[in-house]
Parts: C-alpha cells; structure tokens; sequence
C-alpha cells in the first residue's frame, strides 16, 4: 500500500468551532476586516499599532537585538534600536494586510505583488526544469509564495503551529492558489517527488536545525550552522535553484518581489561550498530589505563548540 501525502488537509472539521478557539476566531475575523480594506486605509493603522508592540514584545525584542548585534557588529545601539523599530513596523503592515490572500481576488494579488525576474523562470521552464526558489524567513514570504503559484506549480513545506486553528487558517492562505504545504515531518523525498513531477517549491535556509549534519559558513558579521541539502535535491530532481527577494514598498503600497539569477550548480559542490553558497544567498535577500527579515527568530542558536549562546 502506497503511503499517503504528508500535506496539509485543508478541509474544514467542526472541532475547529470549540469553544477554545473562540479567541483565535475573534483574531481571524479581525485580519479578515484589516484584509478588505484598501491599503491605504490599513497601513496607517497598522503603523500605529506598531508602537503599542513594542512595549510588549520584550522577548523577542531581545531576540532580535541579539542577532542584529551579531550580524552587523560595526552598527552603533542606536542604530540597532531603530533597524528594530522599522522592522516591528513592517511586521505589523504585512499581519495585518495577511487576510487580503484569502478574501481577494489573484487579480489583487497580481496588483499588489510587482513581479520582477521572472525570465529566469521562463528559462527554466523552457529547458523543462523545475526550480528550487530560495528564500529566507521574511515577514511578506506568503506574498512571494503565492504569487509565483500564479505563474506555474508549486508546492511548500512548513512547520505546523499548536494552536489547531491557526494552523487551518495559515495553512488554508498557503494552499490558495493550488498548491500543497507539507508538513515538516514528510521530508525531502516528498519534495524530491513532487520536483520529479515538475511541481517547483521554496526552501529557506537560514532556520538553525542543530548541530546535526549542518556546516558552519561566513554569514554576515559571524558564522552560522546551515543545512546542505539543496545541492543534492537540485541534482536528484534536475532543477534550478533561484534566489527571490520580497519587500513591501510603503509608498506606492506593493510588493516588489525580484527573482534573481540561478546559483550556479558547482557552487553547490560539497557540503562546506553549499553552505557558503546558501549563506551569501540569504545575506543579498537580507540585505535588499533588513528591515523586512524575522529578525525574531533565534537563527544563530547553534554556535561553535566552546562559543557562548548569544542569547543568554
């Protein structure tokens, strides 16, 4: 017996209406009015609601502060500080306009993503090769995913969340435009096979995965564990890999998302030049837009061995 496909079931379950979720409901249905609104409406809003953030998100304030501070070691902290105020900002206009993915139109989602690049995928396309888009965590990543899903198949893989309701709701946005979301666990020969069907996906690199089978490689002001698979998995399904770059453009109100050009494959020759390769990769989709990265996330918690966390 064939196993089945580790994706996400997109189906609505009436477990979903307990009345534990209320609170979560109560959120969708905020970002669903904040999602009909025009742009022009919404991002004012959401600017101000960006300082009420900042008091209460300490955590992950810190978080950030800590990895800023190891990337870019020659910025003063009032520099740091105010990358981080623009950065809760941004995350604040791309929340909030999150439900605009699943209540309008793919004409609006044409409109509001100004798509740059794409004869590089063309190229592919014409030499019958799927393509391994990377990109690394940042705040518009779901535009750049569905509006490339437009253009030709695609699939992703994401790590489901606790909260039943949410994890529905997010992954129900990532599906929209036709495509699967694999669940972590199904693992690179479920993306192996749906590359050898043609169907394209995104990998992000710059997630720390422990010390286990990663390499350590230059990534801006310090070293950073990454996972070398995507050279193999390239070789194996015979696709291109093409960086993407995403950022959202508060005065004309879009999003420019920019696929660059192919990471030649013997750059991706040997674990430690893959790893290289990946990181330069994601330091130019960082630096395009440092303000729009997940600086939240504790992507240097692996550290050389004798080397203290930067997080304590």
């Amino acid at each position: 017996m064939s196993r089945q496909p580790k994706h996400f079931d997109r189906r609505f379950k009436l477990a979903l209406l307990h009345p534990k979720y209320w609170a979560t409901w109560l959120a969708i249905g905020l970002l669903v009015i904040f999602g009909l609104m025009p742009a022009w409406l919404r991002d004012p809003i959401a600017r101000l609601l960006a300082r009420l953030v900042m008091p209460i998100a300490k955590k992950p304030i810190s978080v950030a502060r800590a990895n800023l501070r190891a990337c870019f070691p020659e910025q003063s902290a009032a520099e740091i500080e105010a990358l981080i105020r623009v950065n809760v900002q941004n995350f604040v206009l791309v929340l909030l306009a999150q439900g605009e993915l699943l209540v309008r139109s793919k004409a609006h989602l044409r409109r509001r993503v100004n798509l740059i690049g794409f004869e590089h995928v063309t190229k592919a396309q014409a030499a019958g090769q799927p393509i391994i888009f990377i990109m690394p965590h940042v705040w518009p990543i779901d535009y750049a995913g569905l509006r490339l899903n437009l253009e030709l198949p695609m699939v992703t893989m994401a790590k489901a969340h606790k909260n039943g309701l949410f994890n529905w709701f997010s992954n129900r946005v990532r599906s929209s435009c036709g495509g699967h979301v694999y669940m972590r666990e199904a693992g690179i020969r479920a993306l192996l096979a749906e590359l050898k069907r043609g169907n394209s996906f995104f990998y992000l690199p710059d997630e720390d995965l422990g010390p286990e089978q990663s390499v350590f490689a230059p990534f801006l002001g310090t070293v950073k564990a990454t996972l070398p698979v995507v050279g193999r998995l390239a070789q194996a399904g015979n696709a291109q890999v093409l960086p993407v770059k995403i950022g959202y453009n508060q005065a004309t109100r879009q999003f420019d998302l920019t696929v660059m050009t192919v990471v030649a494959p013997e750059d991706m020759v040997g674990k430690e030049n893959e790893a290289l390769a990946l990181n330069k990769v994601v330091e130019q989709v960082i630096l395009a837009y440092p303000e729009q990265y997940m600086w939240f996330l504790r992507l240097l918690k692996t550290r050389p061995e004798g080397e203290a966390s930067i997080y304590s």
